[in-house]
């Protein structure tokens, strides 16, 4: 079997203003009722600083591959809620509202808060009275929720214990997608540390009768790996089965097919290329 892989990466947004360079980071991109697409992202005024990290991009267009909208930022961190950030928004549609989880830090990072704002036009958003949702270390972050059969699950990148250890993905799952069980497992990385690792930005996919996960950076800072399973809740490194030039990578359809971004730091917004699969 061949390798999974990208086309050719277009560059599609760039939030930088006259005289001052913006970047986004990791991202979410949703299309609402009417068709039109909608980007929330991290963002900062270049160079990187991760923990000045305050508030979420928003930017419109009626195709993803643009043009692109900028409109004012969505949700500020809220620090009487104990908020010290606001890191990788992941937005869902379930019922009558749009779902964004998000990273909102805390003072002790073996027990950050996974926020959660709901929206109804993707424009204006409250924070949910249940927000955070959960608490989980070490600077767990990164959320990405798909439905899996009858139940909600989030993918989130942490480590083996709250204080350290093995790089890993963890998983949840809801039925309402306020209420979250235990932490669980998906994947395991022979990596370990505490803060930023190569499980960042995790993102399941399902593409014919098998499950993809991607991560990174891994292993260098703009590199995604793709992993291969049969089972949307394990996955290893017997399986990797692509390695693709994207930073914080997301997976949209489009024109009917599966569509992978890139953004990051000092990368000048962010891309967007086909994701290609082996006959």
């Amino acid at each position: 079997m061949g390798a999974v892989r990208a086309g050719e990466f277009r560059h599609i947004y760039d939030p930088s203003e006259a005289g001052q360079r913006w970047y986004i980071n990791d991202h979410s991109l949703i299309r609402d009722g009417r068709g039109r697409w909608h980007l929330f992202g991290i963002t900062h005024p270049e160079p990187a600083d991760p923990f000045d990290e305050t508030e979420f991009a928003h930017a419109t267009a009626d195709d993803p591959l643009g043009p692109w909208t900028k409109h004012p930022s969505v949700l500020e961190v809220d620090r009487e809620r104990g908020e010290r950030h606001l890191w990788a928004p992941f937005v869902v549609h379930a019922g009558d509202r749009y779902w964004m989880f998000y990273d909102g830090g805390g003072i002790d990072r073996t027990a950050t808060g996974m926020g959660l704002a709901t929206s109804t036009d993707l424009f204006h958003w409250r924070r949910h009275p249940g927000s955070p949702v959960f608490r989980d270390g070490y600077d767990a972050r990164d959320p990405m929720v798909l439905r899996v059969g009858d139940e909600w699950v989030m993918y989130y990148c942490a480590t083996g214990t709250p204080a350290g250890g093995n790089h890993v993905v963890a998983y949840r799952t809801s039925p309402d997608l306020v209420r979250w069980g235990e932490r669980r497992i998906a994947y395991i990385d022979p990596a370990t540390g505490t803060g930023a690792g190569n499980t960042e930005s995790p993102f399941v996919v399902r593409h014919g009768d098998a499950w993809y996960l991607l991560i990174g950076p891994r292993p260098d800072y703009v590199g995604t790996e793709i992993f291969r399973s049969d089972n949307p809740f394990h996955f290893d490194t017997s399986n990797r089965v692509g390695h693709i030039r994207a930073h914080a990578a997301e997976v949209i359809t489009h024109d009917g097919g599966l569509w992978v971004t890139h953004a990051g730091w000092g990368q000048g917004g962010v891309a967007l290329a086909p994701l290609i699969f082996p006959d």
